[in-house]
């Protein structure tokens, strides 16, 4: 990582020194979604560095193996739809079109050029008034590198920020005959990230994966169950079983809206009758959807519905909010 970006953004956004201070946990946890990723491409380090001098208290990693099983920071299996792959490597495509990262070494992923997310059919940016599609000179990064980041942060700033890691499709690796589960505990347990007082939080969207993490690979993470359809509201007695928190669409806890007056589904409530931390995703001041600001969504899914925390692109706006 480049010292001069650190540098800018320590500059840009706190002044010319680093704050020295711990941070306390704070009643409401920030999670920066693929690292600032409202300002700067998903799952860059330059986008982990800016999340982190926006004082977010975990950081998150969605993690993909390459082909020689280093866990790759990247939100997909797929390559093309945040890199130049089709242009760099065309004939690697699969039979479905897509290009994926465990075809490809880890020495080759770092020739492609990381971008703002497009759609790989038209080439349109998804969120068009981000940072401009194809601009700067991003690169993807494994696990290791960024942890090392995130702790070499935490070591010259006073700071104790957390890492949030996911594990992407497990079932896709199994298949492949990999175990992505399995690698990362390793390298996490490497960096000293063993028990639930280590500022790590692991997440994935498969329940039955991650309840193997739990039971057969002994982990003593904290763990969270990714949520993403309406029937696994029915489950948290057993997600309760393994896990320590959930991580829902925050759709998922809004019912409707009567007047101006919000009413909501019992997720949240029976989640914490089980003991489970609830930090829905995704937060994003350029997608309110039903909300007219930033501010109300934060306010209505924080404290009128009182999740503990949640995931979002803009993670200062978050802060900002929490320290009113």
């Amino acid at each position: 990582m480049n010292r001069a970006y650190i540098f800018l953004f320590s500059t840009l956004f706190f002044g010319c020194q680093p704050n020295k201070q711990s941070i306390n946990m704070k009643q409401k946890i920030v999670i920066a979604h693929r690292g600032a990723s409202g300002y700067l491409p998903e799952h860059t380090m330059e986008a982990k560095a800016m999340a982190y001098t926006m004082n977010s208290d975990y950081i998150e990693q969605d993690l993909v193996l390459s082909k020689d099983n280093v866990p790759v920071v990247i939100h997909d299996i797929y390559l093309d739809d945040v890199t130049d792959v089709a242009e760099k490597f065309p004939e690697r495509k699969r039979e479905d079109e897509r290009f994926y990262v465990i075809d490809f070494t880890f020495e080759e992923l770092q020739k492609l050029n990381v971008t703002e997310r497009f759609n790989p059919k038209t080439g349109a940016q998804i969120y068009p008034n981000r940072f401009p599609k194809g601009k700067g000179n991003f690169k993807l990064h494994s696990l290791q590198q960024e942890i090392a980041l995130i702790q070499g942060l935490n070591a010259s700033t006073g700071k104790n920020i957390g890492i949030y890691p996911e594990i992407k499709n497990p079932e896709f690796h199994h298949q492949q005959k990999k175990d992505i589960a399995k690698i990362t505990l390793k390298i996490l347990a490497d960096y000293g990230y063993k028990t639930k007082n280590d500022k790590c939080m692991f997440q994935c969207f498969d329940a039955k994966e991650l309840e193997r993490v739990r039971k057969e690979l002994k982990s003593e993470l904290f763990l969270v169950q990714l949520m993403e359809f309406p029937e696994e509201t029915q489950k948290l007695n057993h997600f309760a079983t393994y896990a320590d928190g959930i991580g829902p669409w925050y759709k998922q806890i809004l019912h409707k809206k009567i007047g101006n007056q919000w009413q909501f589904t019992a997720l949240v409530k029976e989640a914490h009758e089980l003991k489970l931390q609830v930090h829905p995703y995704t937060f994003r001041a350029d997608q309110l959807d039903e909300f007219s600001s930033f501010e109300e969504m934060m306010q209505v899914v924080l404290f009128e519905a009182n999740a503990d925390g949640g995931f979002t692109d803009f993670p200062d706006k978050m802060v900002q909010f929490l320290a009113k």
